[in-house]
């Protein structure tokens, strides 16, 4: 038994403290018999020690346990979340063990748990905050834009056939705009509820990367960008949703031409990671800076907020893209350096 007096447990005050009281009648009744005082027999007194040590020790035990039990009760109250009956509480009491160290220990981790959760909900707050400004502003923008090209016509631009035309096609651009913003928002907001059904099944990669290069085609020539897949490229077949992915590639390859440099280049690339297949989206445009790369799957987060508002968009492709990809168990990385261009890379199972 550890008699350190460091961190006794209750039992061993009790012991100890039945001890001393003990051994002080033990010399009181020497003391007594010392002086003739009055006589006993040894066993007598023995029994009596023996008593007066058993009593002590249950004595203090009972006291100190309600001591302790009301105490930690308190204590409880504060950190615990679900109700607990007295019995329970005062069963869950082991004087054998160091209780003051168990609930220091307790309330530490109940402590480290309040920060964390503080720091989850400030960080929560934030993002709501940001993410309340973020879309105020992306639907500012088109309204107020509607709503001048439409007092300007009723103010007698329609009937000025220079502007009229024109400025009907700005405000239907606008709603275009708007209706882009709020599907993105739905699609965002069933990919984050996890009700979304993935139709999963086998189909070529390289084939449904043509098939986009030929819906993006137009647009990339008004860039001259040149849209291609790595030289001697292997076919592979991977397992998942291919609508879904069609939209990761349409997003991911519109924005390199978006952001890429006039004469430059995309290419896709393909490699085999046994069971899996990676994907890789390289451009040579202006690239993105490092102190951006984090924040580029984010909501309504635009690296270029100059060249995002000239192209238009609703800023919440690739955080719709990383949804997506994530919806497959998957994982998207991004890989770039400002100047030289950008590579988005995902996985997706092989078959």
């Amino acid at each position: 038994m550890n008699w350190k007096l460091k961190n006794p447990t209750p039992r061993m005050i009790a012991l100890l403290a039945s001890l001393t009281i003990s051994g002080l009648y033990l010399i009181f009744f020497a003391l007594l018999l010392s002086m003739d005082l009055f006589q006993i027999k040894w066993w007598t007194m023995i029994l009596i020690i023996l008593f007066i040590f058993i009593s002590s020790y249950f004595v203090i035990t009972f006291f100190l346990k309600n001591y302790i039990y009301r105490k930690i009760k308190l204590i409880y109250k504060t950190i615990r979340e679900t109700k607990v009956s007295a019995n329970e509480d005062s069963k869950n009491i082991d004087l054998s063990n160091n209780l003051v160290t168990e609930v220091e220990e307790t309330v530490a981790v109940w402590a480290e748990e309040k920060r964390e959760e503080i720091a989850v909900l400030k960080k929560m707050e934030t993002y709501r905050r940001n993410f309340l400004g973020d879309i105020s502003h992306e639907l500012r923008t088109p309204i107020f834009n509607i709503q001048g090209y439409i007092h300007t016509l009723l103010e007698g631009g329609l009937y000025d056939e220079k502007i009229n035309k024109n400025f009907l096609n700005r405000a239907a651009n606008n709603v275009e705009r708007l209706d882009t913003i709020v599907k993105d928002l739905e699609e965002i907001s069933r990919l984050e509820s996890g009700v979304l059904d993935l139709d999963i099944q086998p189909f070529s990669i390289r084939k449904l990367s043509l098939e986009v290069f030929e819906d993006l085609e137009i647009m990339a020539s008004e860039m001259n960008i040149n849209l291609s897949i790595k030289d001697n490229e292997e076919d592979f077949n991977v397992k998942a949703d291919r609508e879904k992915v069609r939209r990761v590639l349409m997003n991911l390859i519109t924005n390199s031409i978006k952001y890429g440099n006039e004469n430059g280049g995309t290419k896709l690339s393909f490699y085999d990671m046994e069971n899996y297949i990676l994907i890789e989206v390289a451009d040579n445009g202006i690239g993105i800076e490092e102190d951006k790369l984090k924040r580029v799957f984010e909501r309504f987060y635009r690296a270029d907020k100059s060249r995002s508002r000239k192209q238009g968009g609703s800023g919440l492709g690739l955080s719709i893209v990383k949804h997506i990809i994530e919806a497959h168990q998957q994982t998207i990385n991004l890989r770039s350096t400002y100047g030289l261009g950008s590579t988005f890379g995902f996985t997706l199972e092989k078959v």
